[in-house]
């Protein structure tokens, strides 16, 4: 595993170390495994995860459980299971493959569109379907609400193939004399491709027309940037609803507001080389973008570099595992780059034992150690006499020394110096020395911080070194040289206040139990001699003095307690008479409430009728509004509590309604005919 770091984020690279070729049988690489350190000690992650020559691109499927990779030479494509950390299938194809697509959550729907213009389509079993387009291809993005294939390439049109009716439909002509890679907008649907001009141009598939046009070749030339050719774009990636990323040949990012056409941001490569994949990470608000020398990690709002990676072949693809900070790369060599970064994020599922792995090696942190070759500076070299190379292939200039071979090092020191292994025993033995002596308890002087505890602590260390009781103590009470409470002795938080009340009652009890401390010592070196202890112990003194003393310690600690908790009662009496004396001699000036403009005022009796209110419990406050009609509660059908509040009328709303009502039933009796009061006249009823 190799470890490297920029800006103090520390990548692993998971593929380093020496592969062994495919034509070695097992018995030879077994043997090999044996004899080669370094590939004995490799980490392999996912087994055979490499191509015979070059991997083209790379890719992991929605559920997170396969990765596929396509490569030459010959043509194939190979899809690895990520929970058997093992190849799954290999397939051969008749050409080589520019991008690919999983139309489903695992492998079991894949395009792939050919270098030779032809559109493959695999299903789980293996071959499915083959198709051609009219021109030579370049990208495809899949629009799912529509189940359409959108094809660009070597042509202004893009060519439209709808996988519900298997038949192509009408192209979309753009205005570009070609089209170099597309994408679709995720949350919307927008369609948005980039052309040879250095334009962007974005689709409604639903009416088919050009909805906008973005010239991104004028944004990206800056003061700093030296224009040779026009720009073209060479990568797209869309964000959520609104948030573009454009990547050009000449190695600018832009990143577009779609509600704008300028950019919110330019950031440039430095290297002139066509960015060839954009990636968002969302957590930490970062863009990776990519070309065939680096990756960059750069934050969307500010720009400023995150860190970057800078692989040992060209890349030919990146692809970000979902939700982890591990990093896939398709490179320029049979071996596929796998990187961890645990800044972006954990480990995935499948291999969280690298959380485990990257935390121990950060525990012990090792400086970086060429073991082939000897870092010396200027002054190094004139106490061995080897000026005289500088320039030559002995020596490689690094930062501000030189980098040498180990033997010609060892060589040298040893003719220059020839009593150098003496010097290497003597320090040897001074190491040693210096490590038993660390081990005593040796505190120069007190520190800065609760000076009187850590007298305290060295008091009581020293008196157990003093007694003989040492002999059965295996651990030793070392807190100023542990490291975990140090802070207690440097960080001015942590000072004990001797004056505050939880100090001064605790204060009797803690000093009891150190003396009681002291008597159990003492007693212990009476039990290894007990013909001193008969010797020193006074005449006339009963067997149960111990049990006596006790008591009588007790009772010393009660009394000293009380007196502690009368003294600090007093302390607050004459606080309280100070500050009452204080308040009686401060004289207060009168209060007056302005009422705005439009308000009406009202007794002080609401503000309190609302602040009684306030401090009841809600179940008073619902018994309150139940009385007054206000609240109604019912059972709902999944077994909770439904409550319904309504508005208290006012009086003026009250008569309101009751007139409305009255006109009403004036107005209904006005409508009724004329036999209606003819037979309730004849029933003898009155008449409403």
């Amino acid at each position: 595993m190799q470890v490297s770091s920029l800006n103090e984020v520390k990548i692993y690279s998971l593929s380093c170390g020496k592969s062994l070729p495919e034509w070695l049988s097992d018995r030879k690489k077994r043997a090999l495994q044996k004899k080669d350190v370094d590939v004995r000690r490799r980490i392999e992650l996912i087994q055979d995860f490499e191509m015979p020559t070059v991997c083209t691109t790379i890719k992991v499927s929605k559920d997170g459980q396969y990765i596929l990779a396509t490569g030459t030479y010959k043509p194939r494509v190979r899809c690895y299971d990520t929970y058997q950390l093992s190849l799954k299938f290999e397939r051969c194809l008749d050409s080589e493959v520019v991008t690919f697509e999983t139309l489903s959550d695992d492998y079991s729907k894949i395009v792939f569109l050919h270098n030779d213009r032809y559109i493959e389509f695999h299903s789980q079993s293996g071959f499915y379907y083959k198709t051609r387009i009219p021109k030579f291809g370049r990208d495809f993005s899949y629009h799912y609400p529509s189940c359409d294939l959108y094809f660009v390439g070597a042509s202004s049109e893009v060519y439209r193939l709808n996988l519900e009716q298997g038949r192509y439909l009408n192209p979309l002509q753009t205005d570009a004399a070609e089209n170099n890679v597309c994408d679709i907008n995720s949350v919307h649907g927008l369609f948005a491709t980039g052309t040879v001009e250095g334009r962007v141009e974005c689709w409604d598939p639903r009416v088919r027309s050009r909805v906008g046009l973005l010239d991104c070749a004028l944004s990206s030339v800056t003061a700093d940037s030296e224009v040779n050719s026009l720009p073209t774009i060479s990568a797209l990636k869309f964000n959520g609803a609104l948030t573009m990323a454009v990547g050009t040949s000449t190695g600018q990012v832009l990143l577009y507001d779609l509600r704008s056409d300028k950019p919110l941001l330019v950031k440039d490569h430095q290297y002139g080389l066509p960015i060839k994949s954009v990636h968002f990470q969302d957590s930490l608000d970062l863009i990776l973008s990519a070309d065939s020398r680096i990756i960059k990690m750069w934050n969307k709002n500010s720009g400023k570099i995150f860190t970057s990676l800078e692989p040992e072949h060209d890349i030919n693809d990146v692809c970000l595992y979902p939700n982890s900070g591990m990093l896939l790369t398709a490179n320029e060599t049979p071996k596929m780059g796998i990187y961890y970064i645990p800044v972006l994020g954990p480990a995935p599922r499948w291999c969280s034992f690298l959380d485990n792995l990257t935390e121990e090696l950060e525990e012990n942190p090792e400086s970086t150690v060429y073991d082939d070759y000897k870092f010396v500076t200027r002054k190094d070299l004139e106490n061995l006499g080897l000026t005289h190379l500088i320039g030559s292939p002995f020596l490689r200039a690094y930062m501000h020394g030189f980098f040498m071979d180990i033997r010609l090092y060892h060589k040298v020191k040893l003719m220059v110096n020839p009593f150098a292994y003496e010097e290497y025993r003597k320090d040897k033995i001074r190491q040693k020395i210096e490590e038993t002596r660390a081990q005593r308890v040796q505190l120069k002087k007190l520190p800065k911080v609760n000076k009187e505890l850590a007298l305290k602590l060295i008091e009581e260390e020293e008196e157990k070194q003093r007694s003989t009781w040492k002999k059965k103590v295996k651990f030793l009470t070392m807190l100023l040289l542990d490291f975990r409470k140090a802070f207690m002795f440097e960080n001015p938080d942590f000072q004990v206040d001797e004056e505050s009340e939880e100090f001064r009652l605790l204060n009797p009890l803690v000093s009891k139990i150190s003396e009681k401390r002291k008597k159990k010592l003492r007693l212990l070196e009476q039990q290894e001699h007990p013909g001193k202890e008969e010797e020193e112990e006074p005449e006339g003194r009963p067997s149960d003095a111990e049990s006596s003393e006790s008591s009588d310690d007790e009772k010393g600690w009660v009394d000293e307690v009380r007196k502690q908790r009368r003294l600090l009662q007093q302390e607050e009496r004459a606080r309280r008479q100070e500050r009452l004396r204080e308040d009686q001699q401060t004289v207060l000036s009168p209060q007056f409430y302005e009422i705005k403009a439009g308000e009406e005022f009202r007794s002080f009796r609401d503000s309190a009728t609302k602040q009684k209110l306030r401090n009841k419990t809600l179940e008073d406050r619902l018994k309150l509004e139940a009385k007054n009609g206000t609240l109604n509660v019912s059972d709902t059908t999944v077994g909770s509590k439904q409550l319904t509040f309504t508005l208290k009328r006012s009086e003026q709303q009250k008569k309101q309604q009751a007139a409305e009502k009255m006109h009403r039933q004036e107005r209904k009796a006005l409508r009724r005919p004329a036999g209606h009061l003819k037979s309730r006249r004849q029933r003898g009823r009155p008449f409403p």
